[in-house]
């Protein structure tokens, strides 16, 4: 069980059936133009609305953090990080435990390990970061240091299931040792304070100590130092990234307030040395630096600021002495918590009849999608630059799907420094990268993803970016074939130029990287350069455009119109397929990779196939550039809306995956949104809820939670284009001001049901008007209005003329 706000969390939150009565729980380029002439954005973006919502009575004493469950995803799978941290923010504090602790805490562990100052969130593979562990003692046995504990296996100590607590910016636990502790952050450090409620004063000689590690288990060298004076910690060491290639230095400064100093030492795997004052290791053993306190005063508390920088140790205790003076706990805390209301300050919610349960799937899926990428800022070693630098884009493969959507509504400005921060890693490495993290190149998964976030953003309007060098990058990754494909820009670009297609195990290029994966790496390609096309055109690169068109269409080189599928069940004919360099066909099992065959057969190694983590079941979907087209090749209107349908039924679609996201909309595409809405709720609350495994995947940095923030508005984002597709919002009433225009758009839902039994929209209009479109662009919240929606309890037949549906390159006939 977890506490958060003085509310439990028991395994399976059963008031997700609360929601469904019925149905179980648990279970353009003027655009830019415009905004380059409206700078106001710097004084906009400082007036937080502190009432995001108001309630049944109208109320509007509305605290956001009452819906905020940092603990949702932190288990099962999820890797939510549940700590402490600002929006964005370099220092991250939790509690570590073992197990599946990619997020640093897991609740579905069992022992805690350390508090450690550097996580992310929701990543997959092995766990990020956590470096420079610390750990209490409330003394050790008899006194006598050598009977203490200092491996992480020996000392890892069990904790309080009633006591964790976590809320933006703070976060608390009881350990098994009789140790209590509380934690929240500034950008750069942390602040621990540490109590012991259940010793008595007299027993009680705390002992801290230092760990020279990282969830990773990756040190590579390392060395620490104690003050035997002051007791100050400092040390630097050498670290891998979880998910790539190369190593990153970290530094971090640890200082004391409250008890005094009784002795210092450093201890050395399971030795410790009283009176030595350094410490240093190579890739093997543990070790690292102590402290001994005297007992605590009356209130028995101490406090560890911790500072942390990339450039220096000295740098990491600067960082400390400005950000966290006098160690004013309650301060650094209050801080934390507007940082977090301001930002979450743009929307409110009329909630009258919704659940707690969905508001809190609600909130708590904004606030996750703010906790990466991470503002290093000013901590960057790799080179000089006035740009902001973000780290920590944990993947763009992921976070391009739903993530940057979101922080492009809610906080633009912040994806506009993230859009500079990745327009200069180009200047500097000479690609965009698809993932990075800890200064680190990332592994590269399908395509260059990053061209559609940068489409996407140029389209939309996000402000002071230099566009020329962006246009430059996004050229560059569709034309240029960098020497390791595995970390940046695309492979097998020859083949892709002549071919028109991403042959299996293609031996036309001498670049490094995984020959695999060249069903989804067509389809991505395609997709990449419809976004670049869309680029191009809008700036007047006429022939590039054309260009880049009529490569989106090379996803038709890898389609089998008489493939079949070996799914029980299933009479669908025409699927993606992998094929030679001469043409000819090979063969993957269009379920192979799916929830069914081999899920976990298609991931980043030489023995991996011609889909990556997901089948061609789920590929076959993937044309948003074209889906007119698609529709056609799959057998027209009805037999996609069967086949999708057949998708969801089945079984063969694994929510707990991105490209996931997609397909519960497309029936839009189709004019059937009443069966987009359908789906929507189908999976609200059931996958995505406030219990701690509420995730039906790990959330990659926020992708689950900006999923059903999209789902619950009722305008699902489609990546790399500017288009909004409208089904039925989840509450009567959102309005979100942007913080650049000051406008706010509202989309008012009318005939609201909070039994969810009329989700069909009747009709909408727009400022009055009439608006038959199933989609809407984003200038609807650059401009401001309202949006509203009427619904009923029957599928009617708004947007399902061929003149409402989304864009498509090619003509809607049926």
């Amino acid at each position: 069980m977890h506490c958060r706000n003085n509310r439990s969390h028991s395994g399976c939150n059963t008031s997700a059936s609360d929601s469904y009565p019925d149905r179980g729980g648990c279970g353009c380029h003027s655009l830019v133009s415009l905004l380059r002439l409206l700078k106001v954005s710097t004084l906009l973006c400082l007036s937080p609305v502190l009432a995001y919502g108001k309630g049944e009575n109208g109320n509007s004493n509305f605290d956001v953090f009452d819906y905020i469950d940092p603990f949702i995803g932190t288990s099962d799978g999820g890797h939510s990080f549940p700590g402490a941290t600002l929006p964005f923010g370099m220092v991250k504090a939790v509690a570590d435990t073992d197990g599946a602790n990619q997020g640093g805490f897991a609740s579905d562990a069992s022992f805690v390990t350390g508090f450690s100052h550097t996580h992310d969130s929701g990543t997959g593979g092995p766990g990020s970061m956590g470096n420079f562990p610390i750990f209490i003692h409330p003394a050790c046995p008899d006194d006598n240091l050598t009977k203490c504990s200092w491996q992480e296996s020996d000392r890892s100590v069990r904790w309080d299931r009633e006591s964790t607590k976590a809320q933006p910016g703070f976060f608390s636990i009881s350990l098994n040792n009789g140790v209590h502790a509380e934690m929240t952050v500034t950008n750069h450090s942390a602040l621990y304070r540490f109590s012991f409620p259940e010793a008595a004063p007299d027993s009680l000689n705390p002992v801290v100590l230092v760990d020279m590690a990282d969830l990773h288990h990756s040190r590579h060298n390392g060395t620490t130092s104690v003050d035997p004076h002051t007791g100050r910690f400092t040390g630097s060491a050498t670290f891998e990234p979880s998910y790539g290639v190369g190593t990153y230095r970290v530094h971090f400064c640890a200082d004391f307030h409250g008890p005094s100093i009784r002795d210092t030492g450093i201890w050395l795997d399971d030795e410790v040395r009283p009176g030595k004052n350094t410490v240093s290791l190579n890739a093997s053993g543990s070790g690292g630096a102590f402290a001994r306190f005297t007992p605590p005063q009356a209130n028995g508390t101490m406090d560890v600021r911790v500072g942390i920088s990339f450039i220096s140790a000295t740098q990491a205790c600067s960082n400390a002495e400005k950000e966290q003076p006098n160690f004013d706990f309650e301060d650094t805390v209050a801080r934390a918590n507007a940082a977090w209301k301001e930002k979450m300050g743009v929307i409110s919610l009329d909630t009258s009849g919704v659940s707690t349960e969905l508001q809190t799937v609600f909130w708590s899926g904004i606030y996750r999608t703010m906790i990466s990428p991470q503002d290093y800022t000013g901590e960057n070693p790799l080179w000089k630059s006035d740009e902001p630098y973000y780290d920590s884009f944990y993947c763009i493969w992921d976070s391009f799907r739903g993530i940057h959507q979101l922080i492009t509504l809610v906080d633009p400005l912040s994806q506009s420094r993230m859009v500079r921060s990745l327009v200069d890693i180009y200047r500097h490495e000479g690609y965009l990268p698809d993932c990075r993290m800890s200064f680190c190149k990332g592994l590269t998964q399908g395509g260059s993803n990053a061209d559609v976030l940068i489409a996407e953003a140029y389209l939309k309007g996000i402000p002071d970016v230099d566009w020329d060098t962006a246009y430059r990058a996004v050229v560059k990754d569709a034309e240029v074939e960098p020497e390791n494909f595995n970390v940046e820009g695309r492979g097998s670009l020859q083949s892709w130029k002549s071919l028109g297609y991403i042959p299996i195990h293609d031996s036309n290029t001498t670049a490094k990287g995984l020959r695999t994966r060249s069903i989804s790496r067509t389809v991505e390609y395609a997709y990449d350069d419809f976004c670049i096309a869309q680029m191009a055109k809008s700036m007047g690169h006429d022939g590039d455009y054309k260009k880049y068109m009529k490569r989106a269409t090379n996803w038709e080189n890898v389609f089998k119109p008489n493939q079949t599928s070996s799914w029980r069940g299933s009479n669908f004919t025409g699927f993606l397929q992998p094929r030679n360099a001469d043409g000819t066909w090979a063969y993957q099992d269009p379920m192979f990779c799916g929830p069914y065959l081999q899920p976990d057969a298609c991931l980043m190694d030489e023995n991996a196939k011609e889909t990556y983590e997901g089948s061609s079941w789920l590929y076959t979907f993937y044309v948003p550039q074209d889906m007119a087209k698609l529709i056609r090749a799959l057998g027209g209107r009805s037999k996609f809306i069967d086949r999708l349908s057949f998708f969801h039924d089945s079984g063969l679609l694994n929510m707990g995956n991105e490209q996931a996201f997609l397909p519960v909309f497309q029936f839009h595409y189709a004019g059937r949104p009443a069966l987009s809405t359908e789906r929507a709720h189908s999976y609200i609350p059931r996958l995505f809820n406030t219990s701690v495994g509420g995730l039906p995947g790990n959330d990659d940095s926020g992708a689950m939670g900006a999923f059903a923030v999209f789902s619950m508005l009722g305008l699902y984002p489609v990546h790399g284009q500017d288009v909004y597709l409208i089904s039925a919002p989840f509450f009567k009433e959102a309005s979100i001001r942007n913080r650049i225009t000051g406008n706010v758009a509202t989309i008012r839902n009318i005939n609201f049901d909070p039994l969810y039994k009329s989700i069909y929209i009747q009709n909408v209009t727009r400022d009055g008007k009439p608006w038959t479109r199933n989609w809407i662009g984003h200038d609807f919240f650059i401009e401001g209005g309202t949006l509203e929606i009427t619904l009923g309890d029957k599928e009617s037949n708004w947007g399902t003329r061929i003149e409402d549906l989304p864009p498509s390159m090619s003509e809607y006939r049926w």
